[in-house]
């Protein structure tokens, strides 16, 4: 099945739509960087099969492979958010009232 339709597949609505609506996007981009080409690695574990139940519900994703490759993506994707949050430092001038 090629990356493009199995990414749609992974698309499912889950019970939290904010972390289901995460799966398609962080999909992309692990295919975009290049993720997703190959499945030449293998990854094992035991884990709480209570876990992996609420990490499907949560995110609407059926297969243990796919739960896996959209945790590992997860991690693997660099967020842009912190270094532009770091970037900002001291950019707002401190006489600014936030109204806090």
């Amino acid at each position: 099945m090629r990356a493009a339709a199995r990414k749609k597949d992974l698309a499912v609505e889950g019970r939290e739509p904010e972390l289901a609506a995460l799966v398609g996007p962080t999909m992309k981009d692990a295919e975009e960087q290049g993720f997703l080409e190959t499945n030449e690695s293998r990854v094992t574990a035991r884990v709480s099969a209570k876990m992996v139940a609420v990490a499907k519900a949560r995110t609407g994703i059926a297969s243990d492979s796919d739960l896996v490759k959209f945790a590992i993506a997860q991690l693997a994707i660099e967020d842009p958010f912190k270094k532009a949050f770091r970037d900002l430092r001291g950019s707002i001038d401190p006489d600014v009232d936030l109204e806090f």
